[in-house]
């Protein structure tokens, strides 16, 4: 889902794998954890070669794993980090072990530009209960004590008509809203959404629009595969529903 956003976007991405999972539309079956020497080498031959605009992680599902992404980033200086605190997987299998959860907060978030949490991450971090907007807003406030410059609380999760998603920093407060789509076809949402807005940044745009424009693009992909039959559970999203021209400065 990251890169076909980042191609959608019209931006060039690369990848660094932390783990290998066994997973359809039904759910995740296994995972397997590369070793931490290989994390590093892929970091380090990015890094080597490529001058990197903003930089987005997701499933990093160990303590080591994390802190060893977290040292990498803090060496080479990223100049917007986007953290998707990934834990648990669209079927439900959990895909961060709990006692990773302290290191995330205490060496990655810290780092952020934005993080993207959905309602049940953030009730996760926090461990609080979020049941409304004004609760939404409260929590992202809490989050932001976690030291990144900008969170972007998902509500999609909260029972209503609409998806409404809070952004909070320093002197900034918005809403983004659209109407929720009824569809099964919703696997990787939150990494086309954190990606979109990782996309955005790269190519310069401020966090405002950024949100924006990424929020537009994940609901035409939702939207857009509605009438997909592919698998039988989660589906996948119509990434490709519409692109922009790639940009080599980017």
């Amino acid at each position: 889902a990251d890169l076909k956003s980042f191609a959608a976007a019209g931006v060039y991405g690369t990848s660094v794998i932390t783990s290998v999972t066994s997973q359809n539309t039904q759910g995740v079956t296994d995972i397997f954890n590369l070793p931490l020497s290989s994390i590093e080498s892929q970091l380090d031959a990015i890094f080597d070669d490529f001058d990197i605009s903003c930089v987005k992680t997701g499933m990093l599902s160990t303590a080591e794993i994390i802190r060893t992404v977290s040292d990498k980033l803090q060496h080479f200086k990223v100049k917007k980090l986007v953290v998707d605190p990934v834990m648990v997987a669209k079927g439900g299998s959990r895909l961060l072990e709990e006692s990773a959860v302290n290191t995330l907060i205490d060496s990655l978030i810290p780092q952020a530009y934005i993080i993207t949490p959905n309602i049940e991450e953030a009730e996760f971090l926090l461990n609080c209960t979020i049941n409304n907007e004004a609760e939404m807003s409260k929590a992202a406030k809490d989050l932001m004590k976690m030291g990144s410059k900008f969170v972007l609380l998902k509500g999609g999760h909260l029972r209503s008509k609409y998806a409404k998603d809070v952004l909070v920093g320093t002197d900034v407060e918005l809403t983004f809203t659209s109407k929720k789509i009824n569809s099964k076809n919703t696997h990787g949402t939150g990494c086309t959404y954190a990606s979109s807005i990782a996309a955005y940044l790269a190519k310069g745009f401020d966090i405002k629009k950024a949100v924006q424009t990424a929020k537009n693009y994940i609901y035409e992909t939702i939207n857009s595969s509605r009438d997909l039959g592919i698998g039988s559970g989660h589906g996948p999203l119509n990434h490709f529903c519409y692109t922009q021209s790639f940009d080599n400065a980017h």
